[in-house]
């Protein structure tokens, strides 16, 4: 039998060569041991999975397309095939991207980097099996379009799957790798260039769809969520009409982005033309044969400490995964009509970025407030007054998060209640993460982060644990558990009936009469919108005068 990914098989190998004995090699993450239904029979071929010591199937590394490389770098997905049995055993290599310092809070350990990157991750319950048609939760991950994996340990799918759903994550490609657009590219193309991390995504999507039943799953009881880029990403397959029908619920966490406009296609080729000069290659073919490394230098990079100031590659309008702005396909009913929950944190990068969230004293704060609304100043003073130095910071944060991520969940409701049939349900998350004592990072200070972007992530999917993989940086408590087993059971019920409510956390949907969300901090409660303020907010943006520059730290 012909067998693929034999990492078992390289191991050896490799011992044998260096003559170190099989008790010398690094240990697996946990006893891993063959799946005694395997192989599972998918359209590309068969797969072999492990099944781990919680008793849970995973099989890592699938790959969903053909390897983006060569004459296929900068190629929409193609499908793949193959004869005998994949062993998927190991996560497949994340995007080629910058690599992350090791003292950051997103450091899990060190992933490899490939260009050769379609791969995706699949747990399902122990006893998983076809016609169970069981829940599936499909995450897309973060980082700015630039950086980020599958392969992270927060987005591990493991405890998931023992929740009862099936949990899927896929990498996709980034940055200038994953969508430029070009003139030659798009002759080549059909007329139509770049996007290629969103058709990606679609075409992982397609995957779950015509192949989720052989592990167990409901390909009509799939739920897409994602976080900060990923949650942009779940946007764009919701106004893709090539990802219609393709799943049945999504959560967008930081934040909700049914708005802006998408960047014409000509804009994207400029920058394909910009890339092409500064490589120095006389066409699309010397293009594809720059080592990646080279390409990636010449990105636009601000995150995991890196600082380049080069080009970067905007979505585009091609007319075919993007076929009109947003606001069009709204109004013309192209997109998605499904539930969604529109999620951010109290701490996210609109506080993080807002002015007032500076001020320590009410002579601060009422300065920032003139330099961001001039002469509308004195009204947003009467609807955010502070009286002492002490008021200061509860209410400037509660005004950055109402003209920031908060405002843009209630937008997205406003938008689904106007133009689509399906319900919007909100939440504002504020637990501080319980950190351990004395635990530093080069990018946080756990002093004052507070609910931090990306700090939901882990209560959603239950990895709380992850944070603690190489070494101690929370001390979790049985709240935190607690809201752990609330937060990941609405994920899986938004799934398997597209409502989050379960019987342990009823979620009221939003509704323009009563615009109701839960809050997610030192206890769940139903808030209330303070509609009023917020639509002044919405009505006069801030200047943005004084806004500082985007964080340098992981935005995945």
């Amino acid at each position: 039998m012909k067998t693929h990914n034999g990492g078992a098989r390289l191991a050896a190998l490799v011992l044998s060569l260096t003559g170190l004995s099989l008790a010398a090699a690094p240990a697996a993450a946990g006893p891993m041991t063959r799946i005694e239904t395997d192989p599972v029979t998918t359209a590309a071929g068969q797969v072999a999975g492990t099944r781990l010591a919680s008793g849970v199937k995973a099989y890592l590394g699938v790959p969903y397309a053909k390897p983006p490389t060569q004459d296929l770098r900068w190629k929409p997905p193609q499908p793949i095939r193959w004869d005998g049995v994949w062993n998927a055993d190991r996560k497949g290599a994340e995007c080629i991207q910058v690599l992350r310092p090791h003292d950051i809070n997103h450091y899990f350990g060190e992933e490899a980097t490939s260009e050769d990157c379609l791969y995706m991750n699949v747990w399902t319950p122990a006893g998983a099996k076809p016609g169970d048609k069981l829940p599936v939760v499909v995450f897309i991950y973060g980082g700015g379009g630039t950086i980020g994996s599958s392969g992270m340990a927060n987005y591990d799918g493991e405890a998931m799957a023992r929740r009862g759903a099936i949990f899927v994550n896929f990498n996709y490609r980034v940055g200038l790798l994953g969508y430029l657009a070009h003139p030659a590219l798009s002759a080549e193309q059909g007329g139509h260039s770049g996007n290629y991390g969103y058709l990606d995504q679609n075409a992982a999507l397609k995957w779950i769809r015509d192949n989720i039943a052989a592990f167990g799953g409901d390909a009509d009881k799939v739920a897409l969520s994602g976080q900060s880029f990923g949650a942009g990403s779940v946007a764009a397959q919701i106004f893709s009409p090539l990802s219609k029908g393709l799943f049945r619920g999504a959560m967008l966490s930081s934040a909700c982005n049914y708005t802006g406009d998408i960047a014409p296609l000509s804009a994207g080729e400029q920058v394909g033309l910009e890339l092409q000069k500064r490589l120095g290659a006389a066409d699309l073919a010397a293009m594809r044969n720059v080592p990646a490394d080279k390409i990636l230098a010449q990105q636009t990079e601000n995150q995991v400490g890196a600082s380049v100031q080069g080009i970067r590659a905007p979505a585009v309008i091609d007319g075919y995964f993007f076929t009109a702005q947003k606001a069009q396909v709204l109004a013309d009913r192209l997109g998605s009509d499904v539930p969604i929950i529109a999620s951010s944190n109290g701490d996210d990068i609109d506080a993080g970025r807002s002015p007032l969230v500076a001020a320590r004293t009410v002579a601060a704060f009422q300065e920032a407030a003139r330099k961001m609304y001039g002469a509308d100043a004195e009204a947003f003073l009467k609807l955010y007054p502070v009286k002492s130095d002490a008021e200061v910071p509860a209410v400037a944060h509660q005004a950055a998060t109402e003209a920031g991520f908060l405002q843009s969940s209630r937008t997205c409701a406003q938008q689904q209640a106007k133009f689509n049939r399906s319900a919007t349900y909100v939440d504002l998350f504020t637990r501080k993460h319980p950190y351990a004592s004395g635990v530093t990072f080069a990018d946080q200070n756990p002093a004052t982060v507070g609910a931090y972007h990306t700090a939901d992530v882990p209560y959603w999917l239950d990895t709380l644990d992850k944070y603690n993989s190489l070494r101690p940086t929370r001390v979790w408590t049985d709240y935190d558990r607690k809201l752990t087993d609330q937060m990941s059971g609405a994920l899986i019920a938004l799934a398997a009936t597209g409502s989050p409510s379960t019987p342990a956390m009823a979620w009221p949907a939003w509704t323009e009469k009563e615009p109701k969300y839960l809050r997610f901090g030192d206890a769940v409660t139903v808030d209330t919108m303070a509609a009023k303020r917020m639509d002044w907010l919405a009505a006069h943006p801030a200047a943005g005068v004084g806004l500082p520059a985007p964080s340098a730290r992981p935005r995945d």
